[in-house]
């Protein structure tokens, strides 16, 4: 019998499942099968335990029997990311058996463990969704609102996170938002809370929020054959404690259809992968890298500074989507030793190559670099995306199945915010995401803007438009206050954005 443990990020281990019995073999195939929703931003560690039932207990029922009474066969982990990204989504794994004693460190190989994966059907389903509200309620003085809808999954912790934006509409208050298209596998499934939050544009990146609702799919499905509206609330503050006022606007459904389509796990079994870079500010707003008040400080005792934190927690996530974890990396806004100030330079300190191996090979690049250059300025974002998109171009024209993901970590106001708005329209028609960490306490309302989904469509000097959202962005002092987790912000979305483009381009997953 095998039973599979989840094992938490906080150490905790909790079983989840048990196969059947199989008896009398040494070499079983198991046909009972554990469901388990896949979250793309998140490492989810499964652990699987084999035990050999005595003779005694064939009998009892499976849930039933101690596991402290059977003998281990051998145990074995890995992370459900390892086991998707296999092309025939199988991974063999070495069973080993711990020592006895507490105090041996020796383990025995005994056997291989094969865990098979297969996408449950209805997670392949695409609900094609049109929102319109009516009635909103004005927000803004002299004008009407400028409302936009944010869509986010609930997950266990209780946290929301944000799968969908639609555009943002001038002065309406009975808006209808283009499409949405949700999948259902991204939402976790059909019956599963989504928190839908209607929003008045600010410029300043300081959202009002209009009213919400809370539904599912299989919710807004009958919202639509019904043809009702359900009122939006408002949480309100009435004395210590907040209570949903009901407002008088309405959130409708006026299209709701599923179609089946190839989904992001498809194209990791056709063999594409996503391919991490990372970019990190070196400008001396962040201060000196020796003094403990400094964003750049490396503690003695090992605590992580804000930069350290972003590069590791979101390459644990990335590592498992790139086969040789080469990853190419560079700083900006420093002076190399003997050189001027630049705006793109090889984080490993070479003049030929810029990738390094591993998370702990960009971790510890970054503090030899902090070492080898001297802060400077200004905050130049422009050369680094140019840089990312000719890695990005040189890929595609070889015909890689790559897809790249680019981590720029930055504490100040960028300089070169036209620049940088060009270099991102041109790379919005490349196999390139763009996430944004802003660490510190700067003013991050270019951020904002440069987080296209958050208002209008980017637009270059020459006036093209950029062909789709590439930029998630996410201020690391909300995640330190605990408002949000900064991987689940920032990677929630890269999945529609790598579908976003694979659709757009008609490519489909060689399986």
């Amino acid at each position: 019998m095998v039973v599979v443990y989840i094992k938490e990020r906080d150490g905790a281990i909790n079983e989840v499942f048990r196969t059947e019995v199989v008896l009398n073999s040494l070499t079983p195939t198991w046909i009972a099968k554990y469901t388990i929703t896949y979250h793309f931003e998140v490492v989810q560690n499964l652990l699987f335990k084999v035990f050999d039932v005595d003779t005694q207990y064939h009998n009892v029922e499976m849930k039933m029997l101690k596991l402290e009474e059977q003998q281990s066969l051998g145990e074995a982990c890995c992370t459900l990311s390892e086991i998707v990204t296999k092309p025939n989504r199988s991974l063999a794994l070495d069973l080993i058996r711990r020592g006895e004693s507490v105090s041996s460190t020796h383990s025995q190989h005994c056997g291989k463990l094969t865990v098979h994966a297969e996408e449950c059907f209805s997670s392949k389903s695409t609900a094609d969704i049109i929102l319109r509200c009516i009635d909103l309620e004005s927000k803004d003085l002299f004008s009407k609102s400028d409302p936009f809808l944010v869509i986010s999954k609930l997950v266990e912790s209780g946290i929301s996170i944000p799968v969908c934006k639609t555009e943002v509409l001038k002065n309406d208050h009975n808006p209808t938002w283009k499409p949405v298209f949700l999948n259902i596998q991204q939402v976790g499934s059909k019956d599963s809370p989504l928190v839908i939050e209607c929003f008045n544009f600010n410029s300043n990146g300081k959202h009002d929020l209009i009213g919400k609702v809370r539904k599912s799919l299989a919710d807004l499905e009958k919202l639509h054959l019904g043809r009702e509206g359900e009122n939006l609330y408002l949480p309100t503050l009435v004395g210590h404690n907040y209570e949903n006022k009901i407002l008088n606007s309405k959130l409708l459904v006026d299209k709701f259809s599923e179609t089946a389509q190839h989904t992001f796990l498809d194209y990791l079994a056709g063999g594409f992968e996503l391919n991490f870079m990372v970019a990190i500010d070196f400008t001396a707003s962040n201060g000196n890298p020796r003094l403990p008040d400094s964003l750049h400080y490396i503690d003695p005792s090992g605590r992580l500074n804000a930069y350290q934190k972003a590069i590791y927690e979101v390459g644990e996530v990335l590592q498992f989507y790139d086969a040789d974890r080469r990853y190419p990396a560079w700083g900006f806004g420093a002076r190399p030793i003997d050189g001027p100030v630049s705006h793109c330079f090889n984080l490993n300190g070479s003049s030929n190559y810029c990738e390094v191996q591993g998370i702990q090979g960009i971790m510890m690049a970054y503090t030899s670099a902090l070492f080898n250059v001297s802060l400077a300025g200004p905050t130049l974002f422009g050369h680094v995306i140019n840089r990312a998109s000719v890695v990005a171009c040189d890929s595609l024209s070889t015909g890689a199945k790559k897809y790249f993901v680019l981590l720029i970590i930055t504490d100040g106001v960028i300089t070169d915010l036209q620049e940088t708005k060009d270099a991102l329209v041109k790379a919005s028609g490349l196999p390139l995401s763009i996430l944004i960490v802003g660490v510190g306490g700067a003013d991050f309302k270019e951020m904002e803007i440069l987080d296209a989904d958050k208002g209008e469509r980017l637009e270059s000097t020459t006036g093209c438009i950029a062909s789709r959202d590439i930029v998630q962005f996410v201020p690391f002092r909300d995640v330190q206050s605990g408002e949000i987790s900064m991987v689940g912000a920032l990677l929630a979305e890269l999945p529609t954005q790598f579908l976003t483009y694979m659709r757009r381009r008609d490519i489909k997953p060689s399986t």
